[in-house]
């Protein structure tokens, strides 16, 4: 099964500092956050936050560090075989970063968040890769270039979760949304609103306006 608890460390002071500035990162964005915000919230002192990170900035790549990680462990676990919590690993994705989703949307509204997309791009294009050797249509796109759209669309969801849980009818953060939009995506992949042929002719299309 894929697991995305805490690692040990996460209940020591680090922790605690790191989750509090993401919390204050989330709430007030990176430049009206303070140190002493974060601290209080924490329920350290000053010095102790100075002492671990030195900077708020500093903090703010542990906080990215930290998205990374969820990622990459989560990654490893559905390469290795292992079975995902509830309908799918997308939902298991969004349990992983489900405590940070106002971190992530701030972060990427603020043009933030580059090592988790980074990552998850590199990521996608390897999983893009492997699949694209058992296809009989050879994609015309780079898989990275494929894989930083899916990115894009994936994180989208995490600004746009209000709009799009009200056209849903359901929060979509929720069991009951998350196992929708996994079979929403699901639907999305397998029923591709082009045939192979009109995917030819539309790119012919294309190549034919790009003529000069």
């Amino acid at each position: 099964m894929v697991s995305v608890s805490a690692d040990a460390d996460d209940l020591t002071a680090r922790a605690r500092i790191r989750d509090a500035a993401m919390q204050q990162f989330g709430e007030y964005g990176f430049e009206r956050a303070t140190i002493r915000g974060i601290a209080e919230t924490a329920g350290v002192s000053l010095g102790l936050v100075r002492h671990h990170f030195g900077s708020k900035l500093a903090l703010r790549e542990a906080c990215d560090a930290h998205l990374v990680k969820l990622i990459r462990r989560l990654n490893d676990q559905v390469l290795a075989g292992a079975e995902p919590e509830g309908e799918s690993h997308v939902a298991a994705a969004r349990i992983a970063v489900g405590p940070y989703h106002a971190y992530l949307a701030r972060a990427l509204v603020d043009g933030g968040a580059a090592p988790l997309f980074g990552e998850m791009v590199e990521l996608g294009a390897q999983w893009l890769a492997d699949v694209d050797r058992t296809r009989s249509d050879p994609p015309v796109v780079t898989p990275k270039v494929r894989a930083a759209v899916s990115t894009a669309w994936a994180l989208s969801i995490t600004v746009l979760h209000e709009q799009v849980s009200r056209a849903m009818g359901v929060d979509v953060f929720s069991p009951e949304g998350d196992r929708l939009l996994a079979r929403a995506l699901i639907d999305l992949y397998a029923h591709p609103m082009l045939s192979t042929d009109d995917a030819r002719k539309a790119l012919e299309n294309l190549e034919r306006h790009e003529k000069p």
